[in-house]
């Protein structure tokens, strides 16, 4: 995420709140509750945040991991295609031996 973009994402949810206290004000509560109210709404839209990126790092569903992932796909990819033939037959030989001696 950019900078221009967390910015982006601070003003929405100053204004959010500001609407949130404009529009509880316009139905009916007072100033003091209207506060509190948009203040208890905000409060909670942050711990469903919260709770979602905690959530997003305990099942390891990031974006630093994911990229991590697809980089050691590549090189692995890359190693498996710079084999030679001999080579990529003695590795699936190997492959298969430890394959046979873990079901056994």
């Amino acid at each position: 995420m950019r900078r221009i973009d967390i910015i982006g994402i601070g003003i929405g949810i100053f204004v959010a709140g500001g609407l949130a206290y404009l529009v509880l004000q316009l139905a009916g509560l007072d100033s003091l509750e209207a506060g509190i109210w948009s203040q208890l709404l905000l409060v909670g839209g942050l711990v469903g945040w919260l709770l979602t990126y905690l959530f997003r790092v305990g099942t390891k569903n990031m974006t630093y991991n994911q990229q991590l992932k697809d980089y050691e796909d590549a090189v692995l990819q890359k190693r498996l295609e710079e084999l030679t033939p001999e080579e990529l037959a003695k590795l699936q030989a190997e492959i298969e031996q430890e394959k046979k001696l873990k079901r056994q």
